[in-house]
């Protein structure tokens, strides 16, 4: 399957954030990932990638920089740098990862794991949990890799709703690299953050399948928390207004979760909605206020606000809550 490579100018800079610049290529939109393939300035000349735009890909239909031959040749890796990020690939780098130089904790010693399969889950859950914690945001294949692809992480991190960010595995981008969730895990406890929330990012792999979708991530996430002594919530995926069936309701994303899952999970469940039998272990939490407790917050799923899908938000806002109560 060929990369679909085209040449190509900048013409427009459009935002420029951490690790990550909007702009426009022959006046198409394009991103581009600085950190991997050097600065970018308006009259280079580049090579984009073209074929998740071509191919209509919903929210990841968009270019993506691949390589910049105007300033983006010649340049050296990070200072100390040894272990790939992207491996074997055309785009491999080298990355300081945490587990190089940080503390990695032996248990977690019941520090709450909230799980998400979906990034548009992030966003409550992450106001369930509320100001005033040190919460490391690990993120995990199964949607967007880069991280500072997200600008829900940026709003959350500029609210004081998490305190750092870790990309895990395939991941890159986080203010800190992580080899994978269990080493993520070990170096925040070790590094003393008080809860964890791990999610994929922006957009999922999907293909329509029980077990062939990026959410099963948040399985690994709960199997990896509760094997090392922390205390995995997992987020419901509900929704009442998804044309496709097998996301109405409880979504077959979070009951092929659940059967992954080994014990200790607990999923959050938000009172006055009716729960399946299935959805075991699970606890109801009260979500009364969650609405003003998102406000200022991105919250879309699918294009979807609360007030179409009300308890999607309010079930990630549960999860938030009930991890809140398990903070030592």
């Amino acid at each position: 399957m060929p990369v679909s490579l085209r040449r190509g100018r900048v013409t427009a800079v459009v935002e420029q954030h951490l690790g990550l610049v909007r702009l426009e290529v022959d006046g198409t939109p394009c991103v581009a990932y600085p950190d991997v393939t050097g600065p970018v300035e308006v009259g280079d000349e580049v090579l984009v990638n073209v074929q998740a735009r071509e191919l209509a890909l919903g929210s990841g239909g968009f270019d993506v920089l691949h390589a910049n031959l105007t300033r983006g040749l010649d340049l050296p890796a990070a200072e100390g740098a040894h272990v790939m990020k992207l491996p074997y690939t055309s785009l491999q780098f080298a990355a300081p990862h945490g587990e190089e130089g940080g503390a990695l904790a032996v248990e977690l010693d019941g520090m709450p794991v909230l799980c998400c399969s979906l990034h548009s889950q992030l966003a409550p859950a992450c106001a369930g949990l509320g100001e005033g914690l040190e919460v490391a945001y690990v993120q995990l294949p199964g949607g967007a890799l880069p991280l500072p692809l997200s600008d829900t992480v940026r709003v959350l991190r500029e609210r004081g709703l998490l305190t750092t960010t870790v990309s895990a595995g395939a991941c890159f981008g986080g203010e800190v690299e992580c080899v994978g969730v269990e080493s993520a895990l070990a170096w925040a406890a070790g590094s003393g953050y008080q809860a964890v929330v791990c999610a994929i990012g922006p957009g999922i792999v999907g293909t329509g399948s029980r077990l062939g979708h990026g959410g099963l991530a948040a399985a690994e996430a709960v199997n990896s928390g509760a094997a090392l002594g922390g205390s995995p919530v997992l987020a419901a995926r509900i929704s009442s207004a998804d044309e496709r069936e097998r996301h109405r309701g409880v979504s077959h994303h979070t009951e092929a979760v659940l059967r992954l899952c080994a014990e200790g999970v607990v999923v959050a469940w938000p009172q006055g909605l009716e729960a399946p039998e299935w959805v075991e272990p699970r606890r109801e939490v009260g979500v009364d206020g969650w609405q003003e407790a998102c406000v200022g917050l991105p919250l879309s799923h699918m294009g979807r606000g609360p007030d179409e899908e009300p308890w999607f938000f309010a079930a990630a806002y549960a999860a938030g809550r009930l991890a809140r109560t398990l903070v030592r």
